[in-house]
């Protein structure tokens, strides 16, 4: 297969070779937000696991939905796509079936019933937009009351931009190093000071870069700031694109304007997201369905308050106050000023940088899947993250720079009213422990898992 862009190391790559195993496999979806890596993963498995490859994007090749317009039987489908694309080769067993952008046509997603039950060629669809309900065009809706949702004929897995340590994989990191890491944190003892310093490095990095695989080589084969900044936003030009293309047309402008306002909802002191910063006089009922739309479509994620540091925490939420974060913590900072990036890379950690590293340990906590959670009271105790870890509550503070974390200390020490006994503190350190208190150093944060 021939490609212009450098592969890197995906995790996606093992979900992959587990379900090619499975002798029950069925048609596999690889859904997540555009621009993280879906295709150009799914086609260097495709081609390195099956001697013939069968190609469909529906976004890039709008005429190829009209394939699916008429009958889904498989071998009338073999024959109309072989058709259309005269290199297709169809061999039980040995053909592997790619439709790409599966969002935009809905009768190929309703297909996957009849190849599943056919069972003679694997099929692998990737879609970006399929969490979004609701907002779709007329004639999109048509075409889903017409062709269901094949449940029970699919597997869905969902696929992140690139964590951390698929970060630290393209810049070489060694298992030894790893492995040493591990140790220190089993041991609660300091790292080294040149790996702390190497590792503190590459997580400012990512901070700047994040995990989207386009920005990831940009930097890692240019390392040029301007040359990143474009990359990102383009991306992010991209994400507005599909705003338009496939919200509704009284919510187009909308939908736009909450993702606008994300920099200045995580800039204020209090970031619970509020409906009078997208515009003044702006309140819940005119944009909670297209926070909604944003949210399906893999680009942000919601971290809720809780009414009580207790578990089970989603019974604990509520449900009307949250913050909003960025799902690639990259794409954040490229909405930011023109010098952030590189006040990051120097280490100048000040202003708003703490919303930046707050956003990073959403990032971080997203790409593992992770439903995010915070404490906040009107009397201004605020723990920035609340998670289960070790299968007890246990509370999380980032910090840009070294710094006081009160609200911590005074959970910690009042556990008959907060029944709270541990916390983890991430910021510019190094490994330390005090009481319930273990600090850590950002770079730890893949190796709690």
């Amino acid at each position: 297969m021939k490609t212009n862009h450098v592969m890197y190391k995906r995790k996606i790559e093992a979900v992959l070779e587990a379900w090619k195993n499975d002798p029950k496999r069925k048609p596999l979806v690889v859904k997540g937000v555009r621009q993280c890596g879906k295709t150009s993963s799914v086609k260097q498995f495709a081609y390195a696991n099956y001697e013939h490859v069968v190609y469909m994007d529906f976004r890039e090749d709008p005429a190829l939905v009209s394939l699916f317009n008429n009958s889904l039987k498989v071998d009338y489908l073999t024959m109309t796509i072989s058709a259309a694309l005269p290199d297709a080769e169809f061999v039980p067993g040995k053909t592997c079936l790619i439709l790409d952008e599966i969002q935009d046509c809905p009768r190929a997603r309703g297909a996957l019933k009849f190849l599943c039950l056919d069972g003679r060629y694997d099929v692998i669809c990737t879609g970006s937009l399929l969490g979004v309900n609701g907002y779709k065009t007329k004639e999109q809706e048509q075409q889903e009351q017409q062709a269901s949702i094949p449940v029970g004929f699919e597997t869905i897995v969902e696929m992140y931009p690139m964590d951390f340590e698929e970060w630290l994989w393209a810049n070489g990191i060694k298992s030894e190093v790893d492995a040493y890491l591990r140790e220190c944190l089993e041991k609660e003892e300091p790292v080294g000071e040149g790996i702390h310093a190497r590792m503190r490095q590459l997580m400012l990095e990512y901070a700047i870069v994040g995990g989207m695989p386009e920005a990831v080589e940009a930097f890692l084969t240019t390392h040029n700031i301007n040359h990143l900044r474009r990359v990102q936003r383009a991306i992010v030009d991209e994400y507005k694109g599909d705003m338009v293309k496939y919200a509704r047309m009284e919510d187009k402008p909308r939908i736009r304007e909450c993702f606008e306002s994300i920099p200045r909802q995580l800039s204020k002191e209090n970031k619970k997201f509020q409906y009078s910063v997208v515009r003044p006089g702006g309140r819940s009922k005119d944009y909670l369905g297209c926070l909604q739309w944003i949210e399906d479509a893999g680009i942000i994620h919601r971290c809720y308050n809780l009414v009580i540091t207790e578990l089970p925490l989603d019974g604990n939420a509520m449900d009307e106050q949250f913050k909003v974060y960025m799902t690639d913590t990259g794409l954040f900072v490229s909405m930011l000023g023109e010098e952030t990036q590189l006040d990051i890379l120097r280490g100048n950690l000040l202003s708003d940088k703490g919303a930046i590293f707050e956003n990073l340990m959403a990032d971080l906590m997203g790409k593992r899947g992770m439903k995010m959670y915070y404490f906040h009271k009107e009397s201004g105790l605020e723990i920035d993250f609340v998670m289960r870890y070790k299968d007890v509550c246990t509370l999380v503070e980032c910090k840009a720079n070294t710094g006081n974390a009160k609200s911590l200390q005074t959970v910690l020490k009042h556990p008959e009213k907060y029944h709270v006994y541990s916390a983890l503190k991430f910021g510019d350190y190094n490994v330390g422990r005090n009481g319930a208190l273990l600090t850590l150093p950002f770079y730890m944060w893949y190796l709690l898992w």
